[in-house]
C-alpha cells in the first residue's frame, strides 16, 4: 500500500486557511471555507491516482482520453471534525464511498480512543482519503490510520488535513514519510 503526505502550499490554499483561522470569521462563513478548503484539497491529494487511456466519442470523431483507472476511491472523515470536509470532496469526486471513524481524546489519559468504524465492504479494492481538518498533535490521524489498515489494505491511503501545529508536522514527516 502506498502512503503519501501532500504538503499543500498553493497560495489559494495559504489564504482559505488564514481565514478559517481568523477569529472574526463566522461559523457559516467558516463552514464554507472548509467546504472550499476541502475542494481544493480534492483536486491536490488527487493528482496522482491511477488513470488509464479509455476511447471517446467527441461530436467530430473518436479519440483517446483519460479515465480514472478502477474509479474506486472512497473518502473517510474522522468524526467529527471530518465531516464538514467531505461535501467538498463528493463535489469533485461524486462517486466515492464515504466511510466514517469516530475517534475521541480520553479525558484523563489525553490520548485518541476510537468508538466506531464504518468503511466501505470492498476497501481492499479501495483508494481512500482520509480527512482529519484541524490535526494538533496527529494522535487521531494516527488511530484513523491503524484503523484503516487493521480492517482491511486499501490500495493506498491519502491523508487530507489541515496541520495545526509544529508537534503535527514532526508527527506526520514520521509516520508517513
Amino acid at each position: 500500500m502506498e502512503q503519501r503526505v501532500h504538503i499543500m502550499e498553493h497560495p489559494l490554499i495559504q489564504h482559505k486557511l488564514s481565514m478559517i483561522r481568523d477569529v472574526n470569521t463566522g461559523p457559516k462563513e467558516f463552514r464554507e471555507l472548509v467546504e472550499e478548503l476541502s475542494m481544493l484539497m480534492a483536486y491536490e491529494v488527487t493528482r496522482d491516482i491511477p488513470v488509464e487511456e479509455v476511447e471517446i466519442q467527441t461530436p467530430l470523431c473518436k479519440t483517446k482520453g483519460k479515465s480514472i483507472s478502477g474509479k474506486k476511491l472512497g473518502i473517510v472523515p474522522i468524526l467529527r471534525a471530518g465531516l464538514g470536509m467531505v461535501n467538498g470532496m463528493l463535489k469533485l469526486i461524486p462517486t466515492a464511498k464515504v466511510g466514517h471513524i469516530g475517534i475521541y481524546r480520553d479525558p484523563e489519559t489525553l490520548k485518541p480512543v476510537e468508538y466506531y468504524c464504518k468503511l466501505p465492504p470492498d476497501i481492499e479494492e479501495r483508494d481512500l482519503i482520509l480527512l482529519d481538518p484541524m490535526l494538533a498533535t496527529g494522535g487521531s490521524m494516527e488511530l484513523g490510520f491503524k484503523a484503516l489498515t487493521t480492517k482491511g489494505t486499501p490500495r493506498w491511503v491519502h491523508v487530507a488535513c489541515v496541520i495545526a501545529t509544529q508537534e503535527a508536522v514532526e508527527f506526520i514527516s514520521h509516520v508517513f514519510p
